[in-house]
């Protein structure tokens, strides 16, 4: 790596100024690869959506320079865009054992399977694309196999930390190696790309095991049925509640086709094979309730998982009472509340009992508190901190305490910005050309397209439909039809609206009924007008005319 060196770029794309939706690209003269390439999920202000996508277009669009994606970890934020965007990508991917196989799922149910080059590296291994020698370093999350990224470069070393926390006897896997990470700081780092999540947090995250206890307190307790849900990606999580049940003389069911298939992978990966085996929903309705332990999908309130299902009393085979009870084993995603405190209402209606981390420990974070990554701090001693995936509050947070602990230089990622990572300092590039996509009926496409527009509008605005009947002679054949949906005051609109379209009808020449684009565009003018004197909405307005001989 000796002579004259090129720049060495640092562009997140997804994940900066937000949690979730992670996709970094780190470049090198003209050779870039992208680190992580996640998903998140819709507000309320994208109806009919599920899932948001970073938008790829500025590396796609040179793709014959994206040497690789490597992935840190198997969480959807940080895997769940793959199947969606690799096509444009067009890139080998590279992946530890468990998230190797994470993504083999997902390409499968895609389609892609046969498709995409996907490299399995073993814990601890290495990668060589072009500029970049990479290796996987071993820390602890809330999943198997999470890792930091070594990324060493003819500039400098970067260490990109992906999510992490220090846990020094975690339930799965092995605890990071202090030795390591304190001779990777000896070999002098320029940059650490750090998680913020919990940045305002003031005490660690603790230990996987430490929910393992007051977990196993609540259910020894119980007479009835017990119902737990969290991540299923937390694979640890999973072991703890397996063991839990056991000790309290339940059998383990397991709800929810993404916890079945994850548990499924995990154990072909050399993960949870130490435990009683899982049953079916079948045999465990054959089960006296304070025999079974239901582990399901859904601990975010999701329509689709399996706590709705059972909430709402539509399960086949899983019906909780007033002598049951649901614990939540996990934290609310900001912007989840709302569906969540639903399910818990729903719950409550049936006399179902709930336990959260707010009312017990029941949940422990996979992320680093200040006195984490104060220590990480210690043991790295970057020349660049570079917070990345979290909100504008923790970056800028993240800053003050990387300033407060002497790193010499931070910038915090953001979204679009290409920052040079230099001995001298980060500085400032440019701004590149980023957004978002949404998966809309399984077909990706932007968050600012016609349809996706059009679709917000209704849901605020409410439709409006005019339907007209000419003659070959361009007369009217009967009183225009109006129909409206989603808009208040539907009578007295369709009302007013019928009386200024045959109003601007009667005002027209043939000629003019005649040019029919012209006159559909008068007649939705002036219909949304009327619709908004009544109703104060403006909506959607579609104009439909047919031409018809009269008999």
């Amino acid at each position: 790596m000796a002579g004259k060196t090129k720049p060495l770029y640092f562009l997140p794309l997804g994940g900066s100024g937000e949690i979730g939706m992670n996709m970094n690209l780190f470049g090198y003269g003209d050779k870039w690869i992208m680190v992580d390439c996640g998903m998140g999920f819709a507000g309320d202000n994208l109806p009919g959506i599920d899932l948001i996508l970073p938008d790829p277009k500025f590396i796609a669009e040179q793709k014959d320079r994206l040497l690789g994606l490597v992935l840190t970890h198997a969480h959807e934020d940080h895997i769940g865009a793959v199947p969606y965007l690799w096509k444009q990508l067009q890139c080998p991917i590279f992946a530890t054992p468990f998230t190797a196989g994470m993504v083999r799922s997902k390409l499968s149910d895609a389609g892609l399977l046969d498709e995409v080059p996907l490299y399995e590296i073993g814990l601890n291994g290495t990668i060589e694309l072009g500029p970049f020698d990479i290796k996987y370093v071993t820390l602890a999350h809330s999943i198997a196999e999470p890792n930091a990224l070594l990324i060493k470069t003819p500039v400098g070393t970067i260490f990109h930390t992906g999510d992490w926390k220090i846990d020094a006897d975690p339930v799965v896997g092995e605890p990071a190696d202090i030795a390591e990470l304190t001779a990777i700081g000896d070999d002098g780092v320029l940059a650490m790309v750090c998680d913020s999540t919990n940045v305002f947090n003031i005490g660690t995250s603790g230990s996987e095991r430490d929910v393992h206890g007051p977990l196993s307190a609540i259910v020894a307790q119980q007479t009835g049925r017990v119902a737990v849900t969290g991540f299923a990606s937390n694979i640890a999580r999973i072991h703890t509640i397996a063991s839990v049940a056991a000790e309290n003389g339940r059998k383990v069911c397991l709800v929810g086709r993404s916890m079945r298939r994850n548990t499924s992978i995990a154990q072909s990966s050399g993960y949870l094979n130490d435990l009683p085996p899982f049953i079916s929903e079948d045999e465990s309705a054959t089960l006296l309730r304070n025999k079974v332990l239901y582990l399901c999908t859904g601990s975010q309130g999701e329509q689709r998982g399996a706590m709705q299902r059972i909430a709402s009393g539509e399960h086949r085979h899983i019906k909780l009472d007033d002598r049951d009870l649901v614990i939540f084993s996990s934290k609310a995603i900001p912007g989840n509340e709302v569906s969540l405190a639903s399910l818990y209402n729903k719950f409550a209606r049936k006399g179902v009992k709930t336990i959260t981390e707010k009312d017990s420990p029941v949940h422990v974070s996979g992320h680093p508190g200040r006195p984490d990554l104060v220590q990480m701090y210690g043991w790295i001693r970057p020349q660049i901190s570079v917070p990345v995936h979290g909100e504008p509050r923790h970056l800028l947070e993240h800053q003050r305490l990387a300033r407060d602990i002497q790193v010499p230089f931070c910038m915090p990622g953001q979204n679009g910005t290409m920052v040079e990572l230099s001995p001298k300092g980060p500085k400032f590039v440019k701004e590149v050309e980023f957004g978002r996509l949404a998966v809309d009926g399984g077909h990706v496409t932007p968050t600012r397209s016609t349809a996706v527009k059009e679709r917000q509008k209704v849901s605020t605005e409410g439709h409006l439909v005019i339907t007209i009947l000419l003659d070959d002679g361009a007369e009217p054949i009967q009183p225009p039809a109006i129909s409206t949906l989603g808009i208040p005051e539907a009578e007295a609109v369709q009302e007013k609206v019928q009386d200024t379209v045959e109003s601007v009808l009667f005002r027209m020449s043939r000629k003019q009924r005649s040019q029919q684009a012209k006159m559909a565009e008068a007649i939705r003018i002036a219909a949304r007008r009327a619709c908004e004197a009544v109703s104060g909405k403006r909506p959607v307005t579609d104009v439909q005319i047919m031409r018809l001989p009269r008999d």
